[in-house]
């Protein structure tokens, strides 16, 4: 049973918006930086990379846009969740703009086998849990890839995410289920019904009161995955942007009836360094506000 509070749980069950991924990690730093208008020339350790994101992180979290009148929820990485935004620890700041704090805990993908990236093991969960926990966290993400339709693969996929599931469930968080499916996959639909498929045997034998969430490519039929999202122990179904532009990732998005936002790069799409703060204010603002949109208004 979640020792998370019933207030974030309300907020990120029904409450209107979305979900802010700011998890990107080691491997995709470098590219998140370049995006920004930071080459790598910039830095020349991992601590100054890191000190680099955070600070282009902090911008995002301190302007004044970015609440939770449209953000529930804002996803972390764990370097993230050590370090301070305005004084505070960055979950705690966030709870305080009314924005529930989520983990990313996978250590990145393993090679492609059966025609998917399981997540690397990840053999410090526990402690990582522990930690969660210390700083008020309420979930987490973890997040493979299927490049093709392969029942054995995307078995395997789920089968991996959901038993990870289980032992962040035992630690008393929420766990976000993430397994993306290739937008450039030759078979992007056979696999997106082969893996709602395996994730309903999944949610169907889970315990009555289990909470779970999962985090999706906006699937090729809309609506695909309405009927998990009509699970209860399913407290949300999150769409990720997954190399769509922004504007496609919002129009795929307002034809989905059942999931809401959790943009990561399409978020953050258009933010540079050299902005003033009120070009960069400006520019953010429209673009949460285009993606709550796009998670509560939807168009048949």
């Amino acid at each position: 049973m979640s020792w998370v509070s019933d207030e974030q749980l309300e907020k990120v069950r029904s409450a209107p918006g979305f979900f802010a991924a700011l998890d990107q990690s080691g491997g995709s730093t470098p590219s998140a930086l370049a995006e920004y208008g930071i080459a790598k020339d910039r830095y020349h350790s991992d601590d100054e990379m890191f000190g680099l994101v955070h600070a282009m992180r902090t911008r995002v979290l301190t302007s004044p846009g970015f609440d939770g009148s449209r953000i529930l929820a804002a996803i972390l990485f764990e370097q993230t969740m050590d370090r301070y935004v305005d004084g505070m620890p960055t979950a705690r700041y966030l709870w305080g703009k009314n924005v529930v704090p989520f983990l990313k805990v996978d250590k990145g993908l393993a090679a492609e086998e059966n025609g998917v990236q399981l997540m690397k093991p990840i053999d410090t969960l526990d402690a990582l849990l522990g930690r969660a926990r210390q700083h008020r966290i309420f979930g987490t993400k973890m997040r493979s890839v299927i490049k093709d339709a392969d029942e054995t693969g995307i078995s395997a996929i789920v089968e991996q995410q959901f038993g990870y599931a289980d032992q962040i469930s035992a630690a008393g968080l929420v766990p976000i289920i993430e397994p993306e499916v290739s937008i450039s996959s030759p078979h992007k639909e056979q696999a997106e019904t082969l893996l709602r498929d395996a994730l309903h045997k999944r949610v169907e034998a889970l315990p009555e009161d289990a909470m779970v969430m999962l985090k999706l490519t906006i699937p090729t039929v809309p609506g695909l995955y309405g009927s998990l999202a009509a699970d209860p122990r399913v407290i949300r179904v999150l769409a990720l942007s997954g190399g769509y532009s922004r504007d496609e990732a919002c129009a795929r998005l307002t034809k989905d009836p059942t999931m809401i936002a959790s943009f990561s790069r399409a978020l953050l799409e258009g933010l540079t360094e050299g902005q003033t703060d009120e070009q960069f204010n400006a520019r953010l603002e429209a673009s949460i506000e285009q993606i709550y949109q796009a998670s509560v208004h939807k168009q048949p």
